[in-house]
């Protein structure tokens, strides 16, 4: 049986996400082919050259949706205020879109692109990567076995130390570049919660700036509670000397405990490249998470779990099925759409000091509750 025509992927931006994430993740995806890559950078465009010899490139989004019936997927790595613009370009050029997290700065905006695409009958999909994180596929099984019970809380950290600035969008306190690690950590963790748990309907949050100079947020928690009852604690922090676990889950019968990041993103980093029969998203045994109860894992309390592979290229070949009518769209705009309304609502409760009420699923709107 005959191949068919790998699917042309026009890439916005090669900064850190466009040239460590998608750039090599569209490649090593079978029936996807890169085809162009967008930037006005010199070198980046050397340094794509490089690894995809043979791509094309083109200055400006425009430049590149001028020639729209050459491809059949756009992907968007651009900073993130260019996301809703291109975006809606893209979709009305007649062309499918992946769009880096977050979709867009408010929920609004994602569920306006997302019934732009549906009027379309386009595909629009967003990436969140850490949905296939090594720790976060294990945590989903234990999960959805039966190992820990019912789930009574969730604790998610992605915390880092960097006292020192690096500068850019993402440290920017300008409104319209959506920095800050509420909405970059944030909306990883936050969509983990939905994932896992469902519809939040409660949300307080903290949230500091805590470096001299910093303009935006680097240092964020989030209490979120899900229509179902558990209780999911968030922290998204680049000020903590001290590192938590990745995840400490508790559950009516065991609790689950894992340290340490998925190696992903540090062997894109790096250099390395998921390739057919290699391994990939692997970690040591050292790593491996433990399940039990009445005890510190600290203190040898609870069995090691294997951490099941990460598989972050699992998000493009499910992509690649989708534009093919083979199955289903792995992260829709409406999922982002929800994580949104709870980073909207994490950010007025910080702001205010008041813990927001979203619209139970089943049920009306509540008032927000001013805190004690």
């Amino acid at each position: 049986m005959t191949a068919p025509t790998p699917l042309r992927v026009g890439l916005v931006g090669y900064g850190l996400a466009g040239s460590v994430f998608h750039a090599p993740l569209v490649s090593a995806t079978a029936g996807l082919v890169l085809d162009t890559v967008v930037t006005s950078n010199p070198e980046r465009r050397a340094a794509a050259d490089a690894e995809f010899p043979g791509l094309r490139f083109a200055a400006t989004p425009e430049e590149l949706l001028d020639r729209a019936d050459e491809l059949d997927l756009v992907v968007i790595a651009s900073p993130n205020k260019t996301h809703v613009p291109i975006a809606r370009a893209a979709l009305e050029a007649g062309l499918p879109v992946v769009v880096d997290k977050p979709i867009a700065g408010t929920a609004a905006e994602a569920r306006e692109l997302a019934a732009l695409a549906r009027q379309r009958g386009l595909l629009l999909s967003v990436f969140q990567n850490r949905r296939w994180d090594n720790d976060f596929l294990t945590l989903a099984r234990l999960v959805e076995e039966g190992e820990l019970g019912d789930v009574l809380r969730f604790e998610s950290r992605f915390e880092r130390w960097r006292p020192q600035l690096k500068g850019g969008w993402r440290e920017s306190g300008d409104p319209q570049e959506f920095g800050g690690l509420l909405f970059d950590l944030g909306s990883h963790v936050v969509d983990q919660a939905l994932t896992l748990f469902g519809p939040v309907v409660r949300v307080y949050a903290e949230s500091d700036v805590r470096r001299p100079g910093a303009a935006a947020d680097d240092d964020t928690f989030l209490a979120l509670t899900h229509a179902n009852g558990v209780r999911s604690h968030l922290y998204a922090s680049a000020t903590t000397a001290q590192l938590g676990p990745r995840f400490r889950v508790l559950g009516s019968t065991a609790g689950y405990v894992k340290y340490g990041l998925d190696p992903q993103e540090a062997a894109l980093r790096e250099g390395d490249r998921p390739a057919a029969g290699r391994p990939w998203g692997v970690e040591p045994e050292a790593l491996w998470g433990r399940l039990g109860s009445g005890e510190s894992p600290l203190t040898g309390g609870g069995d090691p779990v294997p951490t099941l592979p990460g598989a972050y290229p699992a998000y493009y070949a499910a992509v690649a099925a989708a534009l093919r009518g083979a199955g289903e769209n792995p992260v829709t705009a409406e999922q982002a759409a929800a994580a949104l309304d709870v980073l909207e609502a994490a950010r007025r409760s910080a702001r205010e000091g008041v813990t927001v009420t979203l619209p139970h699923p089943e049920g009306p709107h509540q008032e927000e509750e001013p805190q004690a």
